[in-house]
């Protein structure tokens, strides 16, 4: 079967949908999402968005918190970017219906790990499900935009697809579109696009402990190096320091890990041993409020230290009704699990949380492939750098989102399309998958060797081991990808094993500790040489 639309959008989180009603005037939109059009990273982003929104805040104040946190690596143009439009994207948001909490008639402004004043705007501690609400309403009041649920982006559709085109250069390639799996019925789709936008979200899932959804599998990432854009500082993810520790967390299971938002530290909550001893002044002068990779590598490091499989986060000193204003979804949810915050400890640990690498795009979200844009988690616009500032990222989902989106309507409305004649998708010669033991040992095994060998503490050893292990994986599964139709798991799994081999490529290429990538055999960020990205694409899709 063959689509044909103007703008294809992968993933349905607030850059994709965001996206899609900023082109939906002018052009038809297909959006294809794995599972439910609601279920995304962003549905569980709970900390809020940060903007310029207070007096007492400035541009430049924004700006300084967001290089300092990027422990410099970020890129100043597009930080000023993010930071000068953002309110204008929120006061959008408002528009489009959006509920954020208010004080005294005003937006509420929360203050987070590594922000130097109280900017952060939120809807209670449930910010990115009322997001995304607001943003679905919009979007299925939109004639020209559909949106295919339960459909799996499998590849992206290059010369590469085509015989004749195959010898291409590869820095001079096009992105015409993708093949795309009906989950349903496990037939694929050809999909044609003028434009493609991948705003697929993160790869947590390559790691044992991750807040990240189910679907968070780095789809995005994945097909954009096999397709050969370029990638950039994928060894940089950041881990949440907080996430719920449930006594099962380390147990091998999927499941995303319940955060314990940024917010809460924001909030006064004391990080303490089990022994109840309070340890972050050890580490950093502004203790909970440094930034998250320092605040998850002292709790790391006073896990090993005393054996203890997590630490405590406290806020029983803070008024119960405030904290049950402030977080009641967090509340509720610790209640579920017979702890009350108001008056007990919350256990928590690091778990893997956002990747700060990604497609590297410019300042309108245009990748390396001509025709190819990426905006939200698994786009690399600069802004990052070495660790993301916390709460930035929605932020920076919506402004590129809405610059990629002017950048199409502009190319799209003006510019002739010749896409060349796109082969159907060929399973001939291939077998029905009946090993499917095998796929779910290979994904636990994934998870396994990343949290064990490339988490908040490395070396060259361990990275050595893990660079290893995933070769053999890979060509494991390549020969069994060949061999079968391809369903769900494959697909999945195929993508963890590409994230794991470029976020272990660019570790091994880092010769330095910086931000989020802290090797054992590099203690220190190096400052006699210049600040560098590591770029990685592959030469032959």
């Amino acid at each position: 079967m063959k689509l044909e639309t103007d703008v294809l959008i992968i993933g349905s989180g607030i850059a994709g949908l965001y996206a899609a009603l900023k082109v939906a005037d002018n052009l038809k939109v297909i959006i294809v999402t794995k599972k439910d059009k609601a279920e995304s990273n962003t549905n569980l982003a709970q900390g809020g968005i940060a903007s310029v929104l207070g007096q007492n805040d400035s541009f430049d104040k924004h700006i300084s918190d967001t290089l300092i946190a990027g422990a410099g690596l970020c890129k100043r143009e597009p930080v000023e970017i993010l930071v000068k439009e953002g309110p204008e994207r929120i006061h959008d948001l408002i528009n489009l219906g959006t509920r954020f909490t208010l004080k005294n008639g005003q937006l509420d402004l929360a203050r987070e790990g590594g922000h130097s004043v109280h900017r952060i705007v939120h809807a209670a501690d449930l910010t990115g499900h009322e997001v995304e609400r607001a943003l679905l309403e919009s979007v299925n009041s939109k004639e020209n935009i559909t949106i295919l649920e339960d459909h799996c982006a499998i590849d992206l559709i290059t010369e590469h697809n085509v015989y004749q085109l195959k010898e291409a250069v590869i820095n001079n390639r096009h992105c015409w579109g993708a093949y795309v799996l009906d989950v349903r019925d496990n037939t694929v789709q050809t999909v044609t696009a003028k434009a493609t936008i991948l705003a697929t979200g993160g790869l947590g899932q390559v790691y044992l402990n991750t807040t990240n959804p189910l679907i968070a599998t780095g789809d995005g990432f994945a097909m954009a190096y096999r397709a050969g854009a370029k990638l950039g500082n994928m060894e940089f993810i950041q881990f949440h320091p907080t996430a719920f520790y449930s006594g099962s967390i380390n147990s091998g299971a999927s499941h995303p890990s319940f955060l314990i938002s940024e917010a809460v530290r924001g909030f006064g909550g004391i990080l303490r041993t089990k022994d109840h001893n309070e340890f972050m002044s050890k580490y950093d002068s502004r203790k909970e409020l440094a930034p998250r990779d320092i605040v998850a590598r002292a709790i790391d490091n006073e896990l090993k230290k005393r054996g203890d499989d997590y630490v405590y986060l406290d806020v029983t000193h803070k008024p119960a009704q405030e904290i049950k204003e402030h977080f009641p979804h967090i509340y509720e949810r610790c209640l579920e699990s017979g702890i009350d915050i108001t008056k007990e400890f919350i256990p928590v640990v690091p778990a893997a949380h956002y990747a700060c690498g990604g497609v590297v795009v410019d300042t309108v979200g245009h990748s390396s492939l001509e025709g190819l844009y990426a905006c939200g988690e698994v786009s690399m616009t600069g802004i990052h750098g070495a660790n993301r500032l916390a709460s930035n990222s929605l932020l920076e989902a919506l402004v590129f989102a809405y610059r990629a989106a002017l950048e199409i309507n502009r190319k799209v409305t003006t510019s002739k399309f010749d896409i060349p004649q796109i082969p159907t998708w060929d399973e001939s010669g291939t077998l029905s998958a009946d090993e499917k033991v095998m796929i779910s040992h290979s994904f636990r095994e994934v998870k396994q060797v990343m949290w064990d060998y490339v988490g908040i503490v490395r070396s060259n050893l361990r990275l050595e081991r893990a660079f290893n292990r995933i070769h053999n994986l890979y060509l494991e599964i390549e020969d069994m990808y060949k061999k079968t139709k391809v369903f769900e798991e494959i697909l999945e799994l195929r993508n963890l094993i590409t994230c794991s081999h470029a976020i272990i490529k660019s570790a091994m290429m880092r010769k330095e500790s910086r931000g989020l990538h802290y090797t054992l055999d590099y203690l220190k960020t190096d400052e006699s040489q210049e600040p560098h990205d590591t770029i990685i694409q592959n030469r032959i899709p």
